[in-house]
């Protein structure tokens, strides 16, 4: 390969980057960045608009289950008053 040939390649890449920041910064190109990110913006609302909704289905699901568990919570403590007294009433039956 002859120096000269290096020289062109050089000299085309050159040409060719100088021509692509051109073209790159062109009204037209700018346009299109435009266009590009106001559709990034508005993908952008429509995910955060999803995630506010999953996380307050979430939330509601978390404060249904507390809700549950205390109901059980509840009914087992009842369960265990009523068995002591059964306890106690049958302590009391034998001692009689």
């Amino acid at each position: 390969m002859s120096i000269w040939g290096t020289v062109g390649k050089i000299a085309c890449g050159f040409a060719i980057g100088t021509a692509g920041v051109k073209i790159l910064s062109s009204k037209d190109a700018k346009k299109c960045y435009t266009h590009v990110t106001a559709a990034v913006l508005r993908c952008k609302d429509t995910v955060m608009e999803t995630v506010t909704n999953i996380k307050e289905n979430c939330e509601d699901i978390g404060a249904d289950a507390k809700e549950i568990n205390e109901e059980r919570y509840e009914k087992e403590r009842e369960r265990e008053i009523e068995n002591a007294k059964a306890v106690l009433e049958n302590a009391a039956n034998a001692e009689a």
